[in-house]
This record gives C-alpha cells, structure tokens and sequence, in this order.
C-alpha cells in the first residue's frame, strides 16, 4: 500500500482514546492524504486521458460509483497537481486522497452496562479499567426490544479494520466480506472491526461471550482500515458502493477525519439513495469541530455517552450536527484470539472494553436495524426518523446532540 502521510492525526484509534485533531502548522500545510495519488473527477470522462497526458500523467481506475478516478502522482506533487488539474475546465474537482482513521444469557452480559444497565460494577479482564456502578437507566432497553424483535437477518456493513475471521461470537455472523484496505489479509489485526462488529450482531444466548445489539443481524465485513487503523478516503469511498451492491441496509463507519472529500460525499450521497441508513462516529475530540463522513447530512452521527447517561468527556459535540447519542464509554464486545495491535493499549483476547464514539455508532447502527426489522416495507428516510424521534431526550440533548440517546425498544414498539 502507498505510504500514508498521517500528520497530527494521532494514531491512537477513535475507538481507545480522544482523537488529538491539530491544527495545521500553516496554510501551506496539506490535510493528512495518501502520497503518490490525487482523486479527480472529470465533466466528460472520455476527455480524462488527454488531459491528464498534459500534465505528465496516466488515467486511473475509477473509485466506485463514484464517478472519480484514482490518479497515480509524482510523491510530493499531490497537492500542486490536484489544485493545477482542479482549475482546468475539463474537471469537475480535483482533491487529495484523504486520511482516515478508526474512531476505537451470555457469560459477560451483566458487563454490557449499554444494553441493560443495572448499576453495577466490574473490572475488564486485563484489570486495567473499572466501570463503576452508574445511573441504571443509562441503556437502550435491548432486552426489551429483543421481545419484540432480533433482527429478522438485516444486514448491516461495517467499514473498519476488517472481522476476526475465527471468532465464534461474531465470525458466523459474517456473510460477506472484501478489502480495500492495501492489506494481504482480510483479518483484522488491530482489533477496532471485531469490537464493533461484536457491539452491533454478537450471538446471543449461546452461553459464551456477549450479546449484540442486533443479535440476529448479518454482518458484511468490509476492510476499509489498514493494520494500523488508518485508511484513504478512496478505500471508504469504494467500500460504501460494494456494501451498497451487497444489498445492505446499514452501513457503519466508525472512523473519521477533520477533513472532508467530495469523493467521499458522492459515495455517501449515493448510498442514501440507493435507500441505506448510514451511521458514523461523530469523533472523540472533546469539541465541536466536524468530523466526517459523521458530518454529512446523509450521515447519523453519534456522540457517546458513559454509564450515569452523561455525555463522555472525550465524545464530539455539536447541536448542529451531531444527531443522536448512544452508550460509547468502556464498552464490553468481541477481541480478535489471535495478536492485534489493540492489545498494546492492555486489551485482551476474545473479550474486553473499548471507549469512544467508535462503540457507540455501532449502538446506533443496531438499533436502526432492529427498527427496520419491524417494518420491512419502510424506506431509509422512515426508518432513520423513528430513532431519532423515539430517542430518550437525557442531559445534553438540545446542547450536545440534536435528538437524544437512542432507545432500541421505543424505536421498535
């Protein structure tokens, strides 16, 4: 895979600590992007060979339906090439691939706090965190709605750093799976996807491990993020158009970037169309500053709150933007059993914690599911409506988020 130019986007994932989001040095300085390519879009494609042979460059594939092609630059001439060819009359933008990264009667069932909350305490199995006892209301009621309904197989794409692929919790809920990460290996080996696939579709009842918020949904396991939790904006872009053509219903991106692409709209503005909910972590800054695709209108997205059902110091905020809110404070999923990156930050095999507005989008993605699940006819506007509208209005709602933390059992009555 090309080199990746991180700059002050810190490496840590959004889903284990606060994304540190840094200003730029100085006007000069050009947003974190993949060195070696640009991402240009022309009015007439078939004028794009000719004009780009005038700066000394070839034609590249396309970026999934997204209209784009994938243009192969001289390293260190991203940035004069993409404003020089976005000037030209023949293109209709010219921009930088971008950087994004990973925002971070089942045995440990009383540990998942997010979907029954009964004030209790416990310690993960590193020892290294304790959840203390918290408000027993904190929760989306998933007990309750599971009454009602599991999911009815919806299936639900996770843009991340791929799914544990032997992991008996959440590895036979995948059926299907690609990668766009620039990685040999469909596997995760950070950690991140596996968390979140286990927090949205973790088998339930099967007396081990946890329970999912949308136990009987599938899952499309879509590797968009390297090894090291970080993936271009063209590799998200093309993920959201193969989990479009996989007929889901859902797609999950907890991952961002403080910087927003055209390309990576135009794929989201498709997949809106096409008629799927797309849910995203709204970031771990502490602040109110954008974070994409979280921000785009197409998007839900999702701040965190903790166990007391209090906004998480480290979640992103914003009444203008971010939508709703959802559990995202050390929370209990699925591990890869084999090493991973996250395993640096004291995380276990199989099972553990994991913090950040990267745990709680995929609440929220669950719950979109289940919601869908009951009403199987409704289009992706409806179904999007009723868990924003059906959303419990806790502190902060008004301030933080437009609507509330999200309630599963109300969004499927």
């Amino acid at each position: 895979m090309k080199k990746a130019v991180i700059a002050s986007i810190a490496a840590a994932v959004l889903g284990l600590a606060p994304l540190i989001l840094a200003p730029a040095a100085g006007a000069a300085d050009p947003p974190p992007h993949v060195e070696g390519q640009i991402l240009v879009k022309f009015h007439d494609d078939r004028a794009s060979a000719g004009v780009l042979k005038a700066y000394g460059l070839a034609n590249g594939p396309g970026v999934g339906s997204t209209g784009a092609r994938l243009i192969s630059v001289p390293e260190g001439n991203e940035q004069r090439l993409a404003t020089a060819l976005g000037h030209n009359p023949a293109v209709e933008y010219a921009e930088l691939d971008g950087i994004a990264t990973a925002l971070s009667d089942d045995f440990y069932f009383p540990r998942q706090y997010a979907l029954e909350n009964t004030g209790q305490s416990f310690t993960n199995t590193s020892g290294s965190v304790t959840v203390p006892a918290g408000t027993a209301d904190a929760d989306i009621d998933a007990p309750e709605a599971w009454t009602v309904t599991t999911g009815g197989g919806t299936k639900v794409a996770v843009l991340d750093t791929g799914v544990d692929d032997d992991h008996p919790d959440i590895t036979p809920k995948v059926v299907g799976s690609a990668n766009f990460s620039g990685t040999a290996s469909n596997d995760d080996f950070y950690g991140h996807g596996t968390h979140v696939a286990g927090i949205i579709a973790a088998t339930a009842n099967n007396s081990i491990g946890v329970a999912g918020v949308c136990p009987s949904c599938t899952i499309l396991d879509v590797k968009v993020l390297n090894d090291s939790g970080s993936g271009s904006f063209s590799a998200i872009a093309a993920g959201i158009d193969w989990a479009v053509g996989q007929k889901a219903k859902v797609i999950n991106m907890s991952l961002g970037s403080r910087f927003s692409s055209t390309t990576l709209e135009t794929a989201v503005k498709k997949a809106w169309a096409a008629g799927v909910v797309i849910v995203a972590a709204a970031g771990n800054t502490g602040a109110q500053g954008k974070v994409y695709p979280g921000a785009y209108t197409n998007v839900i997205a999702v701040a965190a709150t903790d166990n007391n059902d209090e906004k998480a110091s480290f979640s992103t905020y914003s009444a203008k933007w971010v939508d709703v809110a959802a559990p995202g404070a050390s929370i209990y999923s699925t591990l890869p059993n084999h090493p991973f990156a996250m395993e640096s930050n004291g995380r276990s095999k199989d099972y553990d914690i994991a913090s950040g507005t990267s745990m709680a989008s995929p609440v929220v993605a669950g719950t979109v599911a289940l919601a869908w699940s009951v009403r199987p006819s409704a289009n992706n506007s409806t179904v999007r409506s009723v868990v924003e509208a059906t959303a419990d209005p806790i502190s902060g709602t008004g301030s933080y988020w437009i609507h509330g933390r999200v309630n599963a059992y109300a969004a499927v009555k």
